[in-house]
């Protein structure tokens, strides 16, 4: 058995009266084209949640603290066929300063909050799968893995 990396991917969930913030994904993305997801990015020799921190002043224009950041769900994922697998760590941001602004317009269009229970489509998948882990209290979720 050889080694084989994994992407690591920090994700925000920002919870606000019943809603959560969702980015709608440009049109020409290499992955989620024209889907909503949450803000993320991936863990670039930081810690996940340095890079969630990272990822919140970049993508949004928001204030994040690292110990407001609690680490809520965890989707593995295989990707496509001969893709790496990636392992996506979702963190609830308990406080943040700011409001959402579009600051990376060539990997986000627009950001809204949608309710809880009336959420866009379409959306990323495995962000739709940690959404629903989240309000079951379930941990973790894996995807595309053979049984």
């Amino acid at each position: 058995m050889s080694f084989q990396p994994t992407i690591v991917g920090a994700h925000l969930y920002f919870e606000r009266h019943g809603e959560v913030l969702l980015g709608l994904r440009p049109p020409d993305a290499l992955f989620g084209a024209h889907a909503w997801h949450v803000p993320a990015g991936h863990v670039e020799r930081e810690s996940a949640r340095a890079c969630a921190v990272r990822e919140a002043a970049e993508e949004l224009g928001i204030t994040v603290a690292e110990p407001d950041l609690e680490l809520v769900h965890t989707v593995h994922l295989r990707g496509r066929e001969g893709g790496l697998p990636r392992l996506q760590l979702f963190f609830r941001v308990h406080r943040w300063s700011g409001e959402p602004q579009l600051r990376e317009p060539d990997r986000c269009v627009e950001w809204r909050w949608w309710p809880l229970r009336a959420l866009p489509d379409p959306m990323v998948e495995y962000t739709v799968a940690a959404l629903e882990g989240m309000a079951h209290g379930w941990p973790y979720t894996d995807m595309g893995w053979s049984r």
